[in-house]
């Protein structure tokens, strides 16, 4: 629903007490101010910490630094001009014992004024006790009729220099707050970029930003397509879901895919597959650091996945990648962190079950046996993927992959067939690193590396299915136990 009818629709069912959960104040104010003009035709009365009211000449600079104050001035308000009272900031004093207090006391006021209260800030805190008498919503960042509204001002600016890729430039500022995208926009003026450049330095600044949060890593969409040697059942599940993106799919009535699990070896393009069907697909990437959503302060952890979430969602649709998910979310949940990673998995479980926008989920796991059954069912992912060990003709395609990779002229002169037979249980990830030590060879002795070279590499590495031969027998036999679905 389109944020500014939800409000009319608040302030016309009796919300006299709402809470807007927002980082844009200004743009909160700027929505308000236009409800107003248009639904109420009254006076909107703004108050702060610093200046108390100041938009008022009866309570100019009343209720500074007094928030109390601030209530007491609403409730003995005789102007019936006034009827929206804006406080910013007012959320951090609401769980005083005295502000909750006088909270209650003036929503009896306010229904009988047919008067309201909109409180604006960043976090929810609102404590119990007044859950029944504030409506908590959040602003949406902007749709996409605001971010063209403001693209087009930089198009007007360049007299038009931006009109071709007026649409890519959008898209590329979803996820910004207007804000972001006014200062950005006035640097993309006095830069006077070129229109490849434009979109690379939004890019890049998205990129940013998104680090700052600590737990995400942005990838922007890459025209370089990523090879991925094997994985035909995958490659098949994907390619018949691709088009669903579409407006075309949209009108047919298809669902958008949820995302998928890959379970497997290490080493067998898990992570790669992430990277690549974003780049077929032509959606950003995120990867979350799972790890990093634990932190030592109680509730914290708790906000940063919901941080994450918003910010995948906020620019969908995208591609959000959790690397070794079976390294955080388990069945032994541990039971001396107060609850944190019990509330942490519940609510990102919660999130891939209902989740209406647009992010395609790729988690991968080495171990499926400590992962939650509730991270199993059907509702969380569309499908769970087995990634086994590539087989001989896998191995063939893998080592032409990466032999292009180096030696794009001369790669077809390389023994491929026998390199793919005597590698037989390697990894991609170690056929890779086999080419590599080839290399290092060839190197050193002043030569091309050859098919001599990579043989001998092969026979001098331990593969990690010799190494933990116990562990990998036992995955790839449930792998192939018909519970899974082969990549």
């Amino acid at each position: 629903m389109d944020f500014t009818k939800e409000i009319r629709i608040l302030l016309s069912s009796n919300n006299y007490l709402i809470y807007i959960e927002t980082q844009e104040e200004e743009r909160l104010e700027y929505i308000l101010n236009k409800i107003n003009d248009k639904q109420l035709k009254k006076k909107i009365c703004n108050w702060n910490f610093i200046d108390g009211y100041i938009n008022n000449p009866n309570y100019i600079h009343k209720g500074k630094k007094n928030p109390l104050e601030a209530l007491d001035i609403i409730s003995s308000n005789t102007d019936s001009n006034i009827e929206i009272f804006f406080l910013k900031d007012f959320y951090h004093f609401i769980s005083d014992i005295s502000i909750s207090r006088k909270l209650k006391n003036t929503e009896k006021w306010l229904k009988k004024y047919k008067k309201y209260i909109i409180i604006s800030g960043q976090g929810k805190q609102i404590p119990y006790e007044l859950k029944e008498y504030i409506t908590d919503i959040k602003l949406p960042l902007p749709n996409k009729r605001e971010i063209i509204l403001e693209v087009s001002r930089l198009i007007n600016h360049s007299n038009n220099k931006y009109k071709q890729v007026q649409d890519n430039i959008c898209i590329a500022y979803i996820g910004y707050t207007i804000n972001r995208i006014r200062k950005s926009i006035s640097q993309l003026v006095a830069l006077n970029l070129s229109e490849t450049d434009i979109i690379q330095k939004i890019l890049k600044e998205k990129e940013e930003f998104i680090a700052q949060t600590d737990m995400l890593e942005f990838y922007s969409t890459n025209k370089t397509k990523i090879n991925v040697g094997g994985l035909g059942n995958l490659k098949k599940w994907l390619k018949v879901r691709q088009l669903t993106f579409t407006k075309k799919a949209s009108l047919y009535g298809a669902k958008r895919p949820k995302g998928i699990l890959l379970v497997g070896i290490q080493g067998t393009g898990k992570s790669l597959s992430a990277k690549a069907i974003s780049t077929e697909w032509n959606l950003p990437l995120l990867k979350l650091d799972i790890s990093k959503i634990f932190a030592g302060i109680l509730g914290e952890s708790e906000n940063k996945i919901n941080k994450a979430i918003e910010t995948s969602e906020s620019i969908s649709p995208c591609v959000l990648w959790i690397d070794e998910i079976d390294k955080v979310f388990t069945q032994n949940i541990n039971n001396t962190d107060s609850g944190t990673t019990l509330r942490v998995t519940n609510i990102f479980l919660t999130w891939l079950s209902e989740k209406k926008t647009d992010v395609f989920v790729i988690a991968t796991a080495n171990n499926i046996n400590n992962l939650p059954i509730e991270i199993l069912r059907k509702g969380r992912f569309d499908e769970i993927f087995f990634v086994d060990l590539p087989k001989f003709n896998e191995r063939i395609n893998i080592f032409q992959i990466h032999l292009k990779k180096v030696r794009p002229l001369t790669w077809y002169k390389y023994n491929i067939y026998y390199l793919s037979k005597i590698s037989r249980k390697f990894s991609g990830a170690e056929i890779e690193q086999s080419i590599i030590e080839a290399m290092y060879e060839g190197f050193y002795q002043n030569r091309e590396f050859t098919t001599k070279d990579i043989e001998k590499a092969i026979n001098e590495m331990i593969p990690l299915s010799t190494t933990e031969i116990e562990k990998i027998d036992k995955l790839r036999k449930w792998g192939h136990s018909g519970k899974i679905r082969l990549a």
